[in-house]
Formats: C-alpha cells, structure tokens, sequence
C-alpha cells in the first residue's frame, strides 16, 4: 500500500515542541511517510536554532526555508509571510504531499496554509479553535477557515471550530501534543542535569538547587511599541526579588525587538545578579525545568497548557494570552511591577496545584497519526453557515 505524505513545517522553536509527538508518531507510522520543513526562526541561531534540536532528535528535514525579514515589527511580519508564501508553495509543489499540516497561531503559519490551500493541497490544523489577546487569534481562525481537518486540543476549542462554520466530523479533539512530552516526564522527581553546565547562556552563576523560577515573556504584536516598558516592569520586578530565576530569549514577533534592547540594556545598566539567561533548550529539558521550578513568569502558553497538567503556579502577564482556557494555576496581573512581584512572591511560596487534563492526557501524538493515516483527506472546502 502507497504511504501518505505527510509535510509538516515547523516555523518557530515553541511549534516543534507543540508538535514534537506526531512527529515521531508520523515517522514510524507504517502507512505515513513525513516530510518535515523546517523554516522561519526555527532556523536563526538568534532565536535558539531550534533545527538543532528537531536533528537531533533523529528528524531529518526534508526541505528547509529562510523566510524571516529583519526588524521586529508589523511590516516585517507581514512580508516575512509574504516571502513564506512564496517559498513553501515552491517547496509543496516539489514535495507533492498527500497533506499538509499547519500548527497553531503564529504569525508565519498562515503562509503555509496559504501555500498548500491555493494549490489544492489538504490542509489539517493543529491547535485551532483557541482564543489569545494578539494578532494569533487572528492567524488561528484564519487557518481554520484555510484548512479541511481540525485537530484541535480542547472541547471549548472544538466547539468553537464548529461555530466557525466547520463539520463537525473534521473537527477532532486529539489534546495537545506537548502534553505528551509532559507526560514523559512526569514521573521524575529532581531535575536531573545543570542547566548552566548543559546549556551555557548569559548572566550569573546561581545557587538554584533550592528553588527557581521560570521567566518567558514575549512582546503582544497588538501593543509591540510597548514591548521595552513591558519588559522593563518584569525585570525591576524579578531583580527585586532577588530570587534565582532561569529567563528565555523572545519569539521573533513585532515588538522582540523592543524586549531584547530592553533586556540588554537593563543586563549591563544594572547588572542583576540573580538572572542567568538562555536562547533555547531541548522541550523535555525545557519541561523538567519547568516541573521543579516554583513558578513560570511572563506570557507564555506554556503557562496555560504545560503547567496546567504539571500544575505549577503561574504568574501571566498582560493580554497575550487573553481568554484562553486556563486552569486553577494561573494568576493573570497587568505589566506592573508591584502586581508582578507579588503574585511571584505568593507563587514561590504557595503549593504546587492539581494537575488539569483540559489540553489532553498525554496522548494526542499517537491520535493525530492513526487520524492521518485513516481519515479520508481530500481538498473539499465548503463553506456552511
């Protein structure tokens, strides 16, 4: 029997770890072949090189594309997807996949749906349906619209594909992938490797063993001109505190700009001495540093999906992750540093909460491949009201 081509394209370091289970699922799946693309900041060393990792992790790249235009803003965005377009539709066209799959909200994703859409090619969306506070709902519900199979992470996001205007039978909730990794690690009950020895990065040595925090704050592309200000309320709030914190590079969204400057020039003004800084990280060494930190600081989804099922206390920034479903973990305060340093200092000392299986349990990568390999995939976009 002739095997599907599956392509994924992975364009950003947070979209491998979203997908990083039906990779592996695809690539040993008898009746799937995977063609990876690996592009956009997925590939810049400034951003973590994230192909690094996906490599060696035994994925091999069947294609790769540099589309990412240099300055952090809302023009740059919007022709980085333009020359996204331009390049995946060479890349499908050569690849000839049976299905191509996109994976959530980020900005760049929507050139693929672009590029395989307009050529007929059958869509499937990983992560629609959800909510967030930026340009990403946006991009989300665009793809949805773009793709012909939805295989979402939540019931309140499968409901909401439907009202879309989307059949509900190529609507599936298969729980979110990066559960899986969480799940992987669960059981290990210390951290087992050094993050500083392992991985480098820039900032002080720490005395982290008897307790961390997890800082990963991203610009909101719907406020980029204040991503310095907002970046600078975090610092003053984590330096003041004076606990040790582990604290991750931006993704390359408007306004990443502002928050590297913003971090730079408060590293060498003020010099803090407990904040040690890294650009990436392998995802299951990512989560076991999350598992046994106190708290994670800042915006990221990981706070809503991973740490719901770890149950760590978070403490989540700003509007970036607006009326997305959360667990009983988080504790959303404005860019203020007076809120932000005391709904840190409530977290380090609060208990750890009971883990929430609202984004899967652990087991979507293994789904969305018996999913691929036995739905029937084909170009049939209609449009239902």
């Amino acid at each position: 029997m002739k095997k599907r081509k599956i392509c994924i394209v992975v364009t950003a370091r947070p979209s491998y770890s979203r997908i990083k289970s039906a990779l592996a699922a695809i690539q040993v799946h008898p009746s799937l072949d995977l063609q990876l693309v690996i592009a956009g900041s997925a590939l810049l060393d400034r951003y973590g090189n994230a192909a690094d990792f996906i490599e060696r992790d035994g994925f091999s790249a069947a294609a790769k594309v540099f589309m990412v235009l240099e300055g952090e803003n809302p023009t740059t965005m919007a022709k980085t997807t333009g020359i996204g377009v331009m390049e995946l539709t060479n890349v499908f066209y050569n690849l000839k996949p049976d299905a191509v799959v996109t994976i959530a909200d980020r900005f760049e994703t929507i050139a693929t749906s672009i590029a395989a859409a307009y050529q007929n090619i059958p869509l499937v969306h990983i992560q629609g349906g959800e909510v967030t506070g930026s340009i990403d709902e946006k991009v989300r519900h665009a793809n949805t619209k773009l793709a012909d199979l939805h295989l979402v992470s939540s019931e309140d996001a499968r409901a909401r594909v439907i009202k879309l205007g989307e059949d509900p039978e190529k609507v599936i909730n298969t729980g979110c992938p990066s559960i899986d990794l969480v799940k992987e690690i669960c059981s290990e009950d210390k951290l087992n490797f050094d993050p500083i020895e392992k991985y480098g990065g820039v900032g002080e040595e720490l005395d982290w063993k008897k307790g961390y925090v997890v800082v990963m704050q991203h610009p909101v592309t719907t406020e980029y001109q204040k991503a310095r200000e907002h970046i600078i309320e975090t610092l003053e709030a984590v330096d003041n505190l004076g606990y040790p914190v582990f604290w991750f590079w931006p993704n390359v969204d408007a306004g990443s700009d502002g928050t590297s400057n913003g971090i730079r020039s408060y590293r060498e003004m003020r010099k803090p001495k407990n904040i040690h800084f890294f650009k990436n990280m392998d995802p299951l060494d990512f989560l076991r540093l999350l598992k046994h930190s106190k708290a994670l600081i800042g915006n990221s989804s990981a706070g809503i999906r991973e740490c719901s099922y770890l149950g760590v206390p978070v403490v989540n920034i700003g509007k970036r992750q607006n009326r997305r479903i959360r667990g009983e973990n988080v504790n959303d305060v404005p860019h203020h540093r007076e809120e932000i340093y005391k709904a840190m200092k409530d977290a380090i000392y609060s208990d750890k909460y009971p883990g929430s299986s609202i984004y899967g349990n652990g087991e979507a990568g293994k789904k969305i491949a018996e999913i691929l390999a036995n739905s029937e995939l084909s170009f049939s976009k209609t449009i239902s009201y």
